[in-house]
């Protein structure tokens, strides 16, 4: 970093920098059929390193990654090249993140166990979890990462933080005498609670299990819908994408500030707050890639827009007092639904989507589904090979959410969410 310093310092042409480091430790497992296979250990450093160059009333600027093996010779020649690119770069002026220093670490518990041991205590958890019958963990892929990231610009920038985290990939798998089916598990965390992850991949056990039974029920149907965490996540993500300074500033956006997005509102209302951390979110952060200390920033409240958010540079072309920084959570309240509610009604509850698609432009959302169930108050039924759709429009001003609150890598929020009426194929 020092060396990278001093180079751009004494480089003409440079009209700001900023350099990003990332400096990795990961410990990593790999199983097959329960038995472990491989044991990998990495301790990488990643650096990147933008320059900026103004010229002709705007601001240019180039990236290029700096490797531990480059002379000093080559890191100049890098720099002269970014700076020739930085010139072909015709963006609108603005200013790097104001000076500020931190140095924080990101709330966990893996710092109370050496990797190793919490490696094998969460493989011992997927493993020992309950089991239905036929079912086995077919592979399972363990990673633990321990970040340190920095930011470091022209302005007087210094920010860094530590990053614990962890990343499980299991295939629950059924097998028996017509063949095997498998479903894929993937959680992330930054805590370690080992009775949550046997309850996750409980569940995952028994759905491959309903998903070897489960057969297509008689369509077309128009049914509510139930999503959980994982497409509630999905959906979120849509809705605020387009509240992005970015996307306001390129006039990608469908809503404004003071838009009602649940009009004739008959279900809850939506408020959604995006955030730089949640707890035991994965992508939890004190700051952005651009040195932004992040803001917590309410974009919906009771179904109207409220506010933008993003990233430095596009706040100030918006005349943003307070950018927010680019904010990786999503925090949605709760509704008015108890669960016991769902317990008599007819509904289908989607437990495993090939991806959930959401486009505001086009007034659309659905689904393909691998794996749902079928619930009339009395049946719960596994069913599969079927699609559902709806209108966002009416799905907005009708849906339902359960009062309860989960977390799910960068999601806080209600664990159901229910979609009135929507065509099933």
């Amino acid at each position: 970093m020092k060396k990278i310093l001093d180079i751009l310092k004494s480089e003409s042409g440079v009209d700001g920098y900023r350099i990003n480091e990332t400096a990795t430790a990961s410990y990593e497992l790999f199983f097959v059929h329960e038995k472990l296979e491989t044991v990998r250990a990495t301790d990488t450093v990643d650096t990147k390193v933008t320059v900026y160059a103004d010229h002709d009333g705007c601001r240019g600027d180039s990236s290029f990654a700096v490797y531990k093996s480059m002379s000093d010779d080559v890191i100049r020649e890098r720099i002269r090249s970014a700076v020739e690119r930085a010139g072909l770069v015709f963006n609108e002026p603005y200013e790097l993140v104001a000076p500020g220093e931190l140095d924080e670490k990101l709330e966990t518990n893996f710092e109370d166990y050496d990797p190793k041991e919490l490696g094998r205590m969460i493989a011992d958890a997927v493993f020992t979890a309950d089991k239905a019958e036929g079912c086995t963990v077919n592979a399972l892929e363990v990673f633990i990462y321990r970040e340190r990231k920095s930011v470091v610009n022209s302005r007087g920038v210094c920010k860094c933080e530590t990053v614990w985290r962890a990343m499980v990939e299991a295939i629950p798998t059924h097998t028996d005498g017509g063949g095997s089916v498998e479903l894929y598990e993937s959680m992330r965390f930054t805590v370690f609670d080992e009775e949550k992850i046997k309850s996750e991949i409980a569940d995952k056990m028994r759905e491959v299990h309903d998903r070897a039974a489960a057969a297509k029920p008689e369509v077309p149907m128009t049914i509510d819908v139930v999503l959980r965490p994982n497409e509630i996540l999905d959906l979120m993500w849509e809705l605020t994408d387009g509240l992005s300074y970015s996307s306001v500033y390129m006039k990608a956006n469908v809503w404004n500030v003071g838009d009602e997005i649940q009009k004739e509102c008959a279900g809850d209302r939506v408020t959604v707050t995006m955030k730089g951390a949640v707890p035991g979110g994965d992508r939890n952060s004190f700051f952005d890639e651009a040195g932004t200390t992040l803001r917590d920033v309410a974009v919906i409240e009771d179904g109207v827009v409220k506010s933008f958010f993003g990233a430095d540079r596009f706040g100030q072309y918006l005349g943003v007092e307070c950018p927010s920084g680019e904010l990786g959570c999503i925090a949605l309240d709760g509704g008015t639904m108890k669960r016991e509610e769902l317990a008599g009604a007819k509904y289908l509850e989607c437990a495993s989507l090939s991806g959930l698609q959401v486009d505001v432009y086009s007034d659309y959302l659905g689904g393909e589904i691998r794996l749902a169930y079928l619930c009339d108050g009395d049946e719960r039924r596994p069913v599969t090979g079927i699609t559902f759709s709806a209108r966002l429009k009416d799905v907005l001003a009708s849906l339902r959410m359960t009062d309860d609150k989960v977390t799910y890598g960068p999601y806080e929020g209600p664990s159901r969410l229910l979609l009135k009426n929507a065509e099933v194929l």
